[in-house]
């Protein structure tokens, strides 16, 4: 792994010290996000975590290494880039081997961070199950990386642009457990609750981190999702933030958007008919995961 992973200065630090460390991915960085927004919440999220006594490591590709932790020129790079790569499980190999810029994913992330030895992992929404999936078969690789590597993943649910009844499905036939912060429910990314239920509801680190050492202890492989609801005072109405993916989702359809390119395309599309409200919601979910994947970093630590 010497030859792929390069640990940022503040990272190698906690890794020799034994601190605890949260991953972070870059995709929402170079195409989640308009410039300049994007870096600047990048750097406030990560500040966060270190005011919350663990370590970020933003993870991407650069100069055909792994880069876990960016410095702030490294940030400015991914977040101003045309020609970042949106890097899943299937691109990994590529970028490295061609020495591209890389954003990561939430599965390629997932693959990094438990190469380097990263327990937790915070971002905004996971990818899903696509609505129409019974005839396009589009089903994000994230949820198949959940079902394969061991590393907790702090989301605000998934994003509303999905079909939230399949993904839940996907994730509980494949063995992945949803807990759920605050509520019961699953949370749907712009709005907190999704009308679904989590598998289990665990309000505190502590009982969060006993859960997750258990299923890795008994050898049970793969990720767990934590459910994170947006705070209300962020939170979009479900009504309206419905009715305008249904728009956005017809125009991705009508213009021929398919594959990896669909979800940049509804986000943006999404910011524009909610006149750049849906992006402040963003972003206020993306800084309340990292406060909750901190404590639940600092909890396994004192777990381990």
């Amino acid at each position: 792994m010497n030859d792929y992973l390069v640990f940022s200065n503040e990272v190698a630090a906690a890794r020799a010290a034994g601190l605890p460390v949260v991953a972070l991915e870059s995709t929402i960085i170079s195409h989640g996000m308009p410039y300049p927004q994007n870096v600047q919440t990048a750097r406030e999220v990560e500040q966060i975590i270190r005011d919350a006594g663990a370590v970020p490591a933003t993870i991407a590709i650069l100069g055909g290494r792994i880069r876990v932790g960016l410095s702030a020129a490294e940030l400015e790079q991914l977040g101003t880039s045309p020609d970042a790569m949106k890097v899943s499980r299937r691109d990994l190999p590529f970028v490295l081997s061609q020495g591209g810029v890389g954003a990561t994913t939430v599965a390629a992330t997932m693959i990094c961070a438990e190469l380097a030895g990263i327990e937790v992992f915070v971002t905004g929404g996971i990818g899903g199950v696509h609505r129409g999936a019974e005839t396009s078969f589009d089903i994000s690789a994230d949820l198949q990386e959940l079902a394969q590597t061991s590393v907790a993943v702090v989301c605000a649910g998934v994003k509303s642009i999905l079909d939230i009844a399949l993904t839940l499905e996907y994730l509980e036939t494949h063995g992945v457990p949803v807990l759920s912060v605050g509520q019961t429910n699953f949370a749907a990314f712009y709005t907190p609750d999704s009308g679904f239920k989590a598998d289990f509801r665990l309000d505190a680190p502590a009982e969060q981190a006993r859960f997750i050492r258990s299923k890795w202890q008994l050898g049970l492989k793969g990720g767990v999702v934590v459910s994170n609801p947006v705070p209300a005072s962020a939170a979009m109405p479900r009504t309206e933030i419905d009715a305008i993916t249904a728009q956005a989702l017809a125009e991705a359809g009508a213009q021929g958007i398919s594959g990896k390119a669909v979800t940049p395309f509804l986000l943006a599309r999404i910011k524009e008919l909610t006149g750049g409200r849906s992006l402040a919601t963003n972003i206020a979910l993306v800084k309340h995961n990292a406060r909750v994947g901190a404590a639940l970093a600092v909890a396994l630590k004192a777990a381990s």
